[in-house]
């Protein structure tokens, strides 16, 4: 990769990372160490319920435990944020803790907004109108995908609306992650392979945003190195807590990466099926990355080559090495058991020029290698994913 002379860039993520089997048993030290006294879990009412996860968090807490909140719900509503903002304002917490998948992390990065700035959540939305820093909130993923621990954004599911919004800040990044592969041990193949698919689209998205810098592309091709290795020996072997492990790893290096690079027209779309038909996000990634890849070539190869050589693809020539990192991509996604289509979530043709209108008006698409402002161009890519 070469960068021009006039490179300039910021780069910010989590202050904090703890990694380690049975790191969770150790947060009631971390929130000790941080200063705070009262905290508030923030998590669904699946990991509430079938698993040990939160009592392993209370009982580390001790008395610095101040309550639970068990409202996340997947795609997080504003509703449910500003439910779970004014939960911790009942209790009177000082630091929220977020246990769960994606959809926990963004949740509690909501609540914090929140409960520093006040009013509802969507009164903060877009990038940079954060002055300050949020409430203090420390992550636990239970997921290797969305990276959110290390991220400076929050997705919030806008019922009224029907689509999906955001803010970001460099305000927002956690105060610190907690990385236990333990956690996701129990996680099964399904969720397993779309939340690293997921992992996958946020490093392949970074590389090709024109956003992307040195430091954004390393932690990029690092991810991505790391889950074409071991995300297959997660699926074989569930318990590998080694192969877990560095999944968790490659989530947060590609949540840096992409935080700091934006993520493209993949995301877009993603976002635009997630919110119309309830496609999970990992999963709606997978079904776009290889035709997005192949879109991008003509004037992405030298990225995409980057993505090939990180694959284990040894080609030289870059366009060639494009071309066969997408269909790489695609081999490797139906080998994870996620070679799903649009039709298999009931899209029919008639409902592909509103998900491109919803994907045209998505953030994510700016930041992509060519300018991208026609409807039938994208229909044209849906189609190849109908």
């Amino acid at each position: 990769m070469t960068y021009s002379a006039d490179l300039n860039f910021s780069f910010a993520h989590t202050r904090r990372v703890n990694f380690g089997a049975g790191a969770l048993n150790e947060i009631g030290s971390l929130v000790g160490d941080l200063g705070f006294e009262r905290a508030l879990i923030v998590t669904d009412a699946f990991l509430l319920e079938k698993t040990d996860f939160v009592e392993r968090a209370r009982k580390s807490l001790g008395p610095r435990c101040a309550g639970v909140y068990g409202g996340v719900v997947p795609d997080p509503t504003a509703e449910s944020i500003d439910r779970g903002a004014d939960e911790a304002r009942r209790i009177g917490c000082d630091v929220l803790i977020s246990i769960g998948g994606g959809s926990a992390i963004d949740t509690a990065k909501g609540m914090a907004v929140v409960l520093r700035e006040g009013g509802r959540v969507l009164d903060h939305e877009g990038y940079h109108a954060l002055t300050r820093e949020p409430w203090p909130h420390i992550a636990v993923p239970t997921t290797a995908g969305t990276g959110s621990e290390m991220t400076m954004v929050t997705v919030i599911k806008d019922t009224a609306r029907g689509q999906k919004t955001f803010i970001g800040s460099y305000y927002l990044h956690p105060l610190a992650a907690v990385l236990d592969p333990e956690l996701t041990v129990k996680m099964p193949a399904k969720l397993t392979a779309a939340t690293g698919l997921d992992a996958m689209s946020h490093a392949v998205e970074s590389l090709l945003s024109n956003l992307r810098n040195p430091i954004s592309d390393a932690c990029a091709i690092q991810a991505i190195e790391l889950i074409v290795n071991n995300l297959p020996r997660c699926l074989r072997q569930p318990d590998d807590l080694a192969a877990r492990g560095q999944m968790l790893i490659a989530a947060a290096l590609a949540g840096s990466a992409f935080s700091n690079a934006m993520v493209v027209l993949n995301h877009a779309l993603a976002h635009a099926l997630g919110a119309r038909f309830g496609v999970h996000h990992g999963t709606a990634n997978a079904i776009f990355l290889p035709h997005t890849m192949r879109y991008f070539s003509d004037v992405a190869a030298d990225r995409l080559a980057l993505v090939a050589r990180a694959l284990g693809i040894s080609e030289a020539d870059q366009q060639r090495a494009a071309h066969q990192a997408a269909d790489f991509m695609e081999s490797f996604i139906r080998g994870a058991g996620l070679g799903e289509r649009l039709s298999d979530y009931g899209v029919k043709e008639a409902d592909l020029p509103g998900l491109a209108e919803l994907a045209l008006g998505d953030g994510s698409i700016i930041y992509s290698p060519k300018t991208i402002s026609e409807i039938e161009e994208v229909v044209g890519l849906l189609k190849q994913a109908l």
